[in-house]
């Protein structure tokens, strides 16, 4: 079936979700963050209250780094989200509870301890590993594992140079292990054989939980969205072993403008799609026939980048940066190739995240290709003319309706700073302007809601604590403690939100299954 005809399917009836980070999951039996495992009564909750779309940010391993957005691999899972209380054998290994306990410490208010609880949980797989190996080594499923995922090698290979060179980046190995012949790869995985297993091991211990967790998600009929990334950090093993794929002289960024008066550099490199294209893009297909075992739409993060991205070269500010391709008729080009390669390698849906400065040329070009873009509420309104609100009735079918996003307010925080936009929205609504001055009511929040269910769009997706700041006792005090990230700055609680119930309080809360059932039918009325 081809790519339009599998959206057409989709398309026949709306799709409703949740969104969030795997990480803000509350298990009381868990080890100090969301794990894979717990997504399983989310499912069959989702499942009972109408919804059929779960959206998870980046799950990839990110190091020490917690940003999602910042993976050393682009298809290992981060192993901190195995769920350690349902490993293979444990009751071979002594002191589980001693670390499960020790873990639930690091993560009893609105953040967790990102890096306590993952430093913690390594120790703990790695007297695992110790103690059971022997015994999942000759699993014939983990034999299968390792010989179809031929990524694992230099996966497990870069996270044991690493280790061996003090955590320093690849370009500090040394020219024997930046560049490394055959010689030098036989004789490390002599030395490290141990090493590379292990890490090896935690692959296969993760994807098998989260084959599970499809296998409960396919049963019950809801789709997992996943999130790719567009770019991958410099200090990451695809990087370190296909240099050729990428101008490692340029940092990816955004030029300056109305987020950001001196532009922006993530310090990413950006891909050299030439080169791609003579390799027959193997790494980017490879990358989505692994994503496709996990998801069965995918969120495509900055997708204007495929059509032209802000390269800065190193040594120089964002100001002095400027657009690859650099000849304005090679955008549509260039991106619409990327486009139709990732359309045909995989069977996912894909759903362009195209917020910001987006040349209208690339939104009409997702559109002639079928990739349903973002709309969030709060930001969709004619900017070119009187800056009105666009009517929810307006959004394209092929669209993903929105209140907020991973790196916005919650709605409640961005009526508490009762900006121009907030005023602007209650023009719209017709609301009082004299309810800015108060948070955010019941009333009001239910029909924006209502409003995001009940749009043109395909998708209507909202982040989970939208849905849970309907009652007071399901979220933290302060709208700044339900938000995940603030782009643009590196901050302790970025990436480490956790949700205020447990996952038992929210799947057994009447009131708030009986809103979001309300919602996702597009009633008006509040349950």
């Amino acid at each position: 079936m081809e790519h339009k005809d599998r959206l057409e399917e989709m398309g026949k009836k709306p799709h409703h979700g949740i969104a969030l980070p795997l990480s803000a999951l509350r298990n009381p039996e868990g080890g100090g963050c969301g794990e894979f495992l717990d997504l399983i009564p989310i499912i069959e909750w989702c499942k009972s209250i109408g919804f059929d779309v779960i959206q998870l940010l980046p799950l990839n391993d990110s190091e020490c780094d917690p940003s999602p957005y910042n993976a050393i691999s682009a298809n290992a899972l981060h192993p901190m989200y195995i769920s350690i209380a349902k490993l293979p054998f444990l009751e071979k290994v002594v002191g589980v509870e001693k670390t499960l306990n020790k873990l639930r410490e690091f993560g009893s208010g609105p953040r967790f301890s990102y890096n306590q609880v993952r430093c913690h949980k390594e120790h703990f797989l790695r007297f695992y590993f110790d103690t059971v190996f022997e015994h999942i080594e000759l699993l014939p499923e983990y034999q299968k594992f390792i010989s179809e995922n031929t990524w694992l090698e230099n996966y497990a290979l870069f996270k044991v140079l690493k280790m061996a060179h003090d955590e320093h980046p690849w370009w500090d190995f040394g020219s024997y292990a930046m560049h490394p012949n055959e010689d030098f790869i036989v004789l490390f995985k002599k030395e490290f054989e141990k090493e590379i297993c292990f890490h090896k091991m935690e692959q296969f211990l993760a994807f098998s939980q989260w084959e599970k967790v499809k296998w409960v998600a396919e049963l019950h009929g809801v789709y997992l969205k996943g999130d790719i990334p567009i770019l991958i950090s410099r200090d990451s093993c695809d990087v370190w072993a296909s240099q050729e794929l990428f101008h490692l002289e340029y940092a990816a960024g955004a030029p300056p403008d109305f987020y950001s008066s001196e532009g922006q550099n993530w310090g990413f490199p950006i891909y050299n799609w030439l080169k791609a294209e003579e390799c027959g893009y193997q790494w980017w297909k490879e990358r989505l026939r692994v994503a496709q075992k996990l998801y069965h739409l995918y969120r495509i993060d900055h997708i204007v980048g495929f059509y032209r991205i802000w390269a800065i070269p190193h040594g120089k500010t964002a100001r002095e940066g400027f657009f690859i391709p650099q000849n304005k008729e090679e955008w549509l080009s260039q991106g619409e190739k990327c486009m139709r390669m990732l359309l045909s390698a995989s069977t996912m849906i894909p759903i362009g995240e195209d917020l910001g400065a987006v040349p209208a040329e690339v939104r009409k070009s997702l559109h002639k290709l079928g990739i349903p873009r973002t709309k969030v509420q709060r930001w969709e309104r004619r900017w070119d003319t009187d800056k009105s609100y666009i009517p929810l009735s307006d959004y394209p079918r092929d669209s993903m309706t929105t209140v907020s996003t991973h790196d916005s307010e919650t709605l409640s925080g961005w009526w508490q700073n009762g900006d121009d936009d907030a005023r602007a929205y209650c023009a719209f609504k017709k609301w009082d302007l004299k309810a800015l001055q108060e948070p955010l009511s019941y009333d009001m929040r239910y029909e924006m809601l209502a409003d995001s269910h009940a749009s043109n769009s395909m998708f209507h997706i909202n982040l989970l604590q939208e849905y849970l700041n309907l009652f007071p006792k399901l979220s933290w005090d302060t709208p700044e403690d339900e938000r995940i990230n603030i782009p643009g700055v590196v901050l302790d609680q970025n990436w480490t939100y956790r949700f205020r119930p447990s996952i038992q309080e929210i799947i057994s809360n009447k009131k708030l299954a009986a809103s979001m059932q309300s919602l996702q039918r597009g009633l008006t009325e509040k349950a």
